[in-house]
């Protein structure tokens, strides 16, 4: 990514981003600034720092950033220079993730299927695919959590069946290719890429549904960049849920008398502009005991980590300062909309005082339906 002279000059002398960093509350050396500042130096070229590792590319820098740099976009960019470098990232969970992805480029038998005929009903073929993503390896990789990883896709295709929408669930699916390009890994992201859009397109599906932020972001805006415009529609499914559901007829018990809160997935609210939508959803069965934490919608704080790469103390710090923001504003659950942010707030609470449980948006409401 190449940024003009005026930006360059703008930023040395600024500060907005190092303020608005998460990274730079537990770590005092790390800025978005000085790594900006650093791809300028030829002695200590930033794809050799660990730095580049570091960022969260949440873009709350960027939200802030008087002169428009795409913060998140410049770091993707050094990534790949950093793998040609012999400066890989920490890989996390001793890397099972992104082993799991590199096999299933290869044609490798799936059974991603079996969750969905215990819950509800799907097709083969249709207009409307629901992309699962990487959430049925979550819920064999995740058990030591105590969580069912799956709710989150239960809860959505409870929700369109009510509806009456048997969408497509295929075993064919690939991870969408999120983290392999966040980590520098082109190749990756446009061998899953081409398995997904082969599958779509012989499914015959016209609408692509989304629960997992990540997925929704890099469909709508990495797939077009890399492939071109593509032959269906992308929603993500709280957009989708908010503009069906009023004329619907779905009806939702009320919930109990507890406080709840919502936490914005950096890609699905400051990267895909999604705020109200999951917001008006939480309402339905709350009616209106959503209590808002301090910091929310765009100036909403990381979960602390993204692609299963260097989770480490500074990443524990900054779910801690969230998980207890959530607990600041009285409330007796959290919500999200992003089911890797579901389980790292989770985990975060291991080995502490807090017990706050983390819900999906998509399980919290299948919960309440009438019906």
């Amino acid at each position: 990514m190449q940024l003009t002279q005026q930006q360059i000059n703008y930023c040395m002398e600024c500060g907005v981003c190092t303020g608005s960093c998460p990274v730079s509350y537990e770590w005092e050396s790390f800025s978005p600034r000085q790594m900006i500042r650093r791809s300028l130096d030829q002695e200590t070229p930033l794809n050799l720092t660990r730095e580049v590792w570091a960022c969260l590319t949440c873009a709350r820098c960027s939200e802030r950033c008087p002169v428009g740099i795409d913060f998140p976009e410049f770091i993707r960019s050094y990534r790949k220079e950093a793998r040609d470098r012999d400066n890989p990232p920490r890989e996390s969970h001793h890397g099972i993730l992104q082993t799991l992805t590199r096999l299933q480029t290869t044609g490798v038998q799936q059974n991603r299927t079996s969750w969905a005929e215990e819950t509800g009903s799907f097709r083969n073929q249709g207009d409307f695919f629901y992309f699962v993503g990487c959430q049925p390896y979550f819920q064999i990789l995740f058990r030591y959590l105590d969580l069912d990883a799956l709710d989150p896709a239960k809860g959505a295709l409870k929700l369109l069946n009510h509806l009456g929408i048997n969408p497509v669930i295929s075993n064919a699916e690939c991870c969408c290719g999120h983290d392999a390009l966040w980590t520098g890994d082109e190749d990756l992201f446009r061998q899953l890429a081409e398995r997904n859009l082969e599958t779509i397109r012989d499914s015959g599906a016209h609408t692509v549904l989304f629960s997992c932020p990540e997925g929704y972001l890099t469909f709508k805006e990495q797939y077009p960049r890399y492939f071109g415009e593509l032959p269906f529609r992308v929603r993500h499914l709280t957009e989708f849920l908010d503009q069906e559901i009023p004329s619907a007829g779905l009806e939702f018990r009320p919930s109990s008398q507890e406080v709840l809160t919502y936490h914005d997935p950096c890609r699905l609210g400051r990267q895909g502009g999604i705020y109200e939508a999951p917001r008006r959803l939480i309402n339905l069965p709350t009616q209106g005991r959503l209590q808002e934490m301090d910091r929310n919608r765009a100036n909403a704080m990381c979960c602390g980590t993204t692609a299963w790469i260097e989770c480490s103390s500074c990443s524990k710090g900054v779910q801690l300062e969230r998980l207890n923001e959530a607990v600041e504003t009285g409330a007796q659950r959290l919500i999200t909309a992003c089911p890797k942010c579901r389980l790292h707030l989770t985990c975060a609470q291991e080995n502490t005082g807090l017990q706050l449980p983390v819900e999906d948006i998509y399980s919290y409401l299948a919960r309440h339906l009438e019906g």
